[in-house]
């Protein structure tokens, strides 16, 4: 396995690489949803490059970007052991040099949800996204279901600006207790770990009420308030029922659509979803 962190190197490395090639673009600290999404790329393509940079574009001011969590040594043996090809981890400056000026901005699919809450924070997304692709030319990208707005955001980009590439997009990875993997779950202390595992019941028991028939959205969102309401140290910032193309809210709950939340607990920031099909 091969590690570079300047762009000269990395198109030399890319250069040589058999195609296709399959990107995992990340923010490190890496769990086994990230390996997922590696283990994925090396079944699909000849080569596989990771991409390891904590984007400080897509935080907000009062956001988490100087205390994320970052383990480079620890990232670079797990990789290695699921068979990545080169792993490109660049400083900040080597990505926004001084003089960088020039964004990416999708519109309507990155103004809701997160969008609303995290200003700029799609901006940020998609113009590192759009630089990765560029740099590494695959032919496939792997992401997680669970970042679902990023997703979309990602896959108009991609569509939008005609990269000749596939957006693959895998199952959110889970813990035995249904906690959807994220390397913010560290900021978890043992009892806000313990209650965590309230947004995947929440989810859980939304779609059982789609499954026996329930198809009114506010009813459906009340169902996820409900569950949430009952574990104390829940903080709620939203409970969406979207079309899962546009993400505008529905009223009527017409397949397929996203049911994705935003829950506080403690400093974490929790995020999940299910999609109704």
């Amino acid at each position: 396995m091969q590690v570079v962190t300047t762009i000269a190197a990395l198109r030399a490395a890319r250069a040589a690489m058999p195609e296709p090639v399959g990107v995992v673009p990340t923010m490190g600290f890496l769990h086994e949803g990230h390996l997922a999404l590696v283990r994925r790329a090396r079944q699909e393509n000849a080569s596989v490059i990771v991409t390891i940079f904590v984007n400080p574009t897509q935080f907000g001011p009062t956001e988490d970007f100087a205390a994320y969590p970052r383990d480079l040594a620890r990232d670079l043996a797990l990789l290695e052991q699921v068979g990545a090809d080169l792993v490109f981890a660049p400083e900040v400056a080597e990505i926004y040099p001084p003089g960088f000026q020039t964004y990416v901005t999708v519109e309507q699919v990155a103004q809701p949800l997160e969008g609303a809450r995290r200003p700029g924070h799609f901006r940020g997304v998609a113009t590192v996204v759009a630089k990765l692709f560029n740099l590494t030319q695959p032919q496939r990208a792997y992401f997680g279901q669970k970042d679902a707005q990023q997703v979309r955001v990602i896959q108009q980009m991609t569509a939008d600006l005609n990269f000749p590439l596939e957006i693959v997009v895998c199952p959110t990875v889970r813990e035995p207790d249904g906690l959807a993997m994220s390397s913010r779950n560290t900021y978890l202390t043992p009892e806000q770990r313990q209650a965590a595992p309230v947004l995947y019941r929440s989810l859980q028991a939304v779609e059982a009420a789609y499954r026996s028939g329930e198809r009114d959205a506010g009813r459906l969102r009340q169902i996820a308030l409900d569950v949430l309401a009952a574990e104390p140290l829940a903080q709620v910032e939203y409970v969406s029922v979207a079309d899962a193309a546009t993400l505008q809210e529905l009223e009527q709950v017409m397949a397929p659509a996203l049911v994705s939340m935003a829950v506080r607990i403690g400093r974490a920031r929790l995020i999940d979803n299910i999609l109704l099909t």
